[in-house]
This record gives structure tokens, sequence and C-alpha cells, in this order.
């Protein structure tokens, strides 16, 4: 049915509630933002500094750090390193932190006897690369980037910490690549508040793997941003770029995901986890468990190429920023959601495979393959791609899909539960289990 328009905005203002603290960053201290400069690469000489217990320069990473130079590297050996790492200003830039690039495990940053932290935080140096590492039982994240530009992230392996696995915030053009985020409170993988840029420096984000998260990926007010090569399954969420107050820069804009693997991101992390739920995920609303990609706001996303499949609620959904401040960044503008296969050739079929409120202009769905239900069910709203022009909005649908967020206990009344195949290397589950949580 259609609901009234003062329905619409007490329902939206519950969820807009909710996905604001799905940012995460107003649980945590971090450093204030900062104008993020390229700074020019140092000359030299470099010098290469090694860290172990006995026998190497140093036996604390952060005295290594302490030392280096501009474009120095720092060598870690195998071992076991408590505490926090701090890579901080222009005379840290270019610095090279590594470990052990094939397997990170055997070089690990413990934070279980630290009240507050990230393991990994570089704030204002740029072109830092870090790879090679584990980070554990974080109560902030595993690796923190903060306004700078150009960094490097790649072999790591973030688990088990307070908020997110590898985190990048007021910074551009980096890299996240070849690693592995599971059991982080918040998401997997971030990029938010990116700056607008005249001359766009874009973030990669390739061949990485997260599952067992609230969010596999979440990106507030993210801009140039390609997720790509990835794997994303067995989270609450798959992947959700979002326009927030909470942060700079509203909306997102200019994001590419394709060439993605979305999959039985159905973890109903409210029925048990490995942590203590934070109040993002433990407030009158939820998130909306069962979703493959979520678009909350945002403008010229391109969603193409994906394999989306075996997500009980929807496999890709785009909504209307119903109650942002910033008015003229709320609406839908100029996405397009084109070439994915949902469904796994009928062997994972999702719940709904699209969901669109039909808010905005310029956005445009299809073609894709595999897709069998779409909310609304007539498919109106979702003009094919290219497409111009207003599109057409129903306000039932949205207020369907906002009441899957805001009127289900139970947060698995509104999924749709076909038959799974088995997929290889991959056991979908909806519970959590200390057997599960331990790979």
């Amino acid at each position: 049915m259609t609901r009234s328009r003062t329905t619409i905005a007490a329902l939206a203002a519950a969820l807009a509630g909710t996905l604001a603290l799905a940012a995460g960053a107003q649980a945590v201290s971090y450093p204030p933002p900062a104008k993020p400069e390229t700074i020019a690469k140092p000359k030299g000489p470099f010098k290469t500094h090694s860290v172990c217990k006995k026998g190497c320069d140093f036996k604390t990473i952060q005295a290594a750090v302490n030392a280096a130079k501009a474009g120095d590297t720092i060598k870690v050996s195998k071992g076991t390193y408590p505490g926090l790492v701090s890579i901080k200003g222009s005379g840290k830039r270019y610095l090279k932190l590594i470990g052990d690039p094939k397997n990170p495990e055997n070089v690990k940053l413990d934070g279980s006897k630290t009240k507050a932290g990230s393991g990994v935080t570089i704030n204002g140096a740029a072109s830092v690369t870090v790879n090679g590492f584990s980070a554990r039982g974080y109560k902030a994240n595993g690796f923190f980037v903060v306004n700078t530009t150009g960094y490097t992230l790649t072999n790591l392996s973030a688990k088990f910490d307070g908020v997110y696995g590898v985190y990048a915030f007021n910074s551009v053009g980096g890299t996240m690549s070849h690693s592995v985020a599971a059991w982080n409170n918040d998401s997997g993988f971030y990029i938010g508040e990116t700056p607008p840029q005249v001359k766009p420096q874009r973030s990669i984000v390739s061949n990485v793997t997260s599952y067992g998260n609230v969010l596999g990926f979440s990106g507030t007010n993210m801009r140039y941003v390609t997720i790509t090569k990835s794997k994303w399954f067995n989270n609450g969420l798959g992947i959700v770029p979002n326009a927030l107050d909470s942060e700079k820069y509203a909306p997102p804009e200019d994001n590419v995901i394709t060439d993605n693997d979305i999959f039985f991101n159905n973890w109903d992390y409210f029925q048990g986890a490995p942590f203590k739920l934070r109040a993002g995920a433990t407030g009158d609303v939820a998130y909306p468990v069962g979703t493959g990609i979520l678009l909350f706001g945002g403008r010229r996303a391109t969603i193409t190429k994906n394999r989306i499949f075996g997500n009980y609620l929807i496999g890709v959904g785009a909504i209307q920023q119903l109650l942002l401040k910033q008015q003229d960044a709320k609406d839908l503008v100029g996405n397009a959601v084109h070439d994915n296969v949902f469904g796994n050739a009928g062997k994972n079929t999702n719940g709904r495979d699209l969901f669109y409120d039909g808010s905005g202009t310029d956005n445009c769905f299809g073609p894709n393959t595999g897709v069998q239900v779409t909310v609304p069910a007539s498919g109106a709203a979702m003009n094919p791609c290219p497409f111009t022009g207003t599109n057409t909005f129903d306000a039932a649908a949205q207020g369907e899909a906002v009441n899957w967020t805001i009127t289900d206990p139970t947060h698995e009344a509104f999924w749709v539960k076909n038959p799974q195949a088995a997929v290889a290397g991959v056991t979908p589950f909806e519970r959590w289990t200390k057997a599960i949580g331990t790979k």
C-alpha cells in the first residue's frame, strides 16, 4: 500500500539514525581531519631498519618508526608485537613498513592489552606502505589511514577488531589489496569522507576478502573509489556506500563496484557474535541484514559485472537518503546497475534481486542476467541503461524497504530463503559459532 508522507518521514528518521551509526567514527576518538597533501618524494640516501626480539636494530616497531627518516624501510621479523604503531607527519612520508607479505599471520600486531587505538595509524604521512601484517584485538581498527595521500595497504589481515579492519578517512588516492578482514565490529574495509578533487585520484580496493563483519565494506561520503576482483560473503551486509551528515563531503560520488563476488550476506549477528555489539547494531533500528549491495543516496555509482547471489533480502538496492540535512545531496543521481549476474544460474537465488525506490534522476538498471524478483514488481522505476531524465518514484516501494529495517525484531522476517547450492571454499552461515569464528 502507499504510505503517507508523515509515515515515510518517521520511518526514514529511524533509518537515517541507524545508518548514521554505521559510520562508527563517533564511538572512537580519532585524529581530527586535516587537508591531505601530496608531498615531494624524499631524495635519500635511505636506510633499512630491522625489528625482532633479539639481534636486530630495534625490539619494537614504534622505536624503528621513531628513528626512521622519510623514504626508509623497516623490516619486521616473524613474531607477536603488542601495542600501537603510529606513523605521523611529513617526516615519515614514503616510509615502507614490511612484515611477511607471503604470510601476514607470521607478523602479528596484538591489541589485546591496549585500552584504545588502532594497530597501525598513518596520519599525515604521504605515500606510506604497510605490507605483510596481521592485526588482532584492537579497540579501534586494525589499520587506519587519515589525512594523507597515496597510501598502500597490502597483504594484511585484520580480524576481531573493535570498529574497522582496514580503514581510510579523509585521504586521497590509496590502495587496499590482497588482504583479509573478518569478525570486525563494523566493516571489514572502509573508505570515507573523500575530499572532492578537480583532478580526481582514484582509490583502489582489489583482491580482498571480507567475511564475518557487520558490513563487508562501508563508505560514508566516499568518492572516486573502485572496488574490484574481491569476495564479500557471510557478512550482515556486503557493500554499503552511503551519504551521512556525520562526515564531510556528502554524498558518495563516482564510485565503481565491478567484477566482485557478493554472496551469502545473511549473517544475523544479533543472534550471536564474537564481539559485543556496538550501539550502531543494537539500536531500535537495525541494518537490513541479508543485503548484497545497498546504495543509501549517492551519485554516479556504477555497479557492473558482479556476481550477486544467495542474499536473502536483496541483491542490489538503492534508496534515497531521506533525511540528509544537505538537501541537494540526498537524491540518487546518475547511478547505473548493469551487466551483473544474479542468482548463480538459479542455484543461489537472492530473496529479491533488485530494489529501487524510483527517487532521483538519471538512474538506470539493466541489462542484467538472472533477475527474477524486483521491488517494485512491475520494474517501472528501473529504466534500462543508459537513461537520462526523472525516474519514476514509488512511495510504496520506499515504504516497504524502510519497513524491512524497523518493523522486524527478528531481523529475518522479510528474508526469502531459497535452497542454496554449495560454493567452493565457502560454507554459508546465518548464525555464528565459536568454531566458525576461529577461521
